[in-house]
């Protein structure tokens, strides 16, 4: 939680659904929505978010996630509201960030993968990440599913950031993706799996918040949490991960070229605090504009260029 000031829009959205609210605390987290932990009268609290211009369908997409994650296994809040404007959630505490809490969301979310295993890739309707759109489309292929709707997606949306040669570097890789990462089946992703959108449980437990779901790789799942900043304990999550579901070799090589996805979005969101660019630039490198003539797949040299 911050001290910043009260979320005035928040608590008006809250006081036009019934919510006898008394006082709201700004929440952290993203820089899509206005949260807050607003106390009711009587004692009670809930969690909450807006955003500023309501997208029709945004929350209930979200609530939605969250009913299919909780359906799947994994721990969710209550949705208590899910308005063009406002969604209402349960209040959970925050997250222990131990060992044994990184474990036991290392175990779950093994178990989510290993339990919903899919024929194709996307997901029955199309969603968000953030407030920008997420193509959800049905793609029998993995790869064409990853190269189009989880990278070449978000291009439009950053041509103010990335250069022609950019661009092309990641066409290239994308047309390379077979040869980058094995053939894996898709199975249900929380789709935005970062320590900010992991929580306790009141009996001390943990759960999750803010899906972008969709059926996916493991593997693109795993590398939001890998590649985004983490505490240490969290290395647990990979280990107790990988008891329950055993990771191909070559796992950790991978993550940086499926995290593309994640930082693209971040980009086209306007969030770079830190040199996102940079990130897309380091992987694609041995996909620039030398190679373009070029045949068969990346040198042993290119490909660990793609792990910096």
């Amino acid at each position: 939680m911050t001290d910043h000031p009260e979320p005035r829009l928040l608590r008006e959205r809250l006081l036009s659904a019934g919510f006898d609210v008394e006082a709201v605390r700004a929440a952290a987290g993203g820089a899509v929505a206005q949260a807050g932990i607003a106390t009711l009268a009587g004692g009670g609290q809930v969690f909450a978010k807006t955003v500023t211009e309501a997208i029709p369908d945004l929350f209930a997409i979200e609530a939605a996630g969250l009913g299919v994650l909780h359906d799947a296994g994994l721990r969710t809040p209550d949705v208590l509201l899910a308005s063009s404007e406002l969604l209402v959630l349960a209040p959970f505490p925050v997250f222990p960030d131990t060992g044994e809490a990184w474990e036991e969301l290392g175990r779950a979310v093994a178990r989510l993968h290993t339990s919903t295993v899919h024929d194709r890739f996307g997901w029955h309707r199309d969603g968000w990440l953030g407030r920008l759109p997420q193509a959800n489309t049905w793609t029998d292929d993995g790869h064409a599913f990853f190269a189009e709707h989880r990278v070449l997606h978000w291009l439009p949306f950053v041509d103010d950031r990335l250069d022609a040669d950019d661009r092309r570097a990641l066409e290239r890789l994308c047309e390379r993706l077979p040869e980058l990462v094995p053939a894996q089946p898709a199975c249900l992703n929380h789709g935005d799996l970062w320590s900010g959108n992991i929580l306790g449980a009141p009996d001390g437990g943990v759960a999750v918040i803010d899906p972008a779901v969709s059926y996916t790789w493991a593997e693109s799942e795993l590398s939001m949490l890998w590649c985004s900043p983490r505490p240490p304990a969290s290395e647990r999550f990979f280990t107790a991960y990988a008891e329950v579901a055993p990771l191909a070799d070559g796992w950790r090589e991978r993550l940086p070229v499926l995290h593309l996805r994640e930082v693209l979005s971040a980009l086209a969101h306007g969030v770079d605090d830190w040199d996102a660019v940079g990130y897309v630039r380091g992987v694609v490198a041995p996909f620039r504009a030398r190679r373009a003539a070029g045949a068969g797949s990346p040198s042993a040299e290119e490909q660990q260029a793609t792990r910096a």
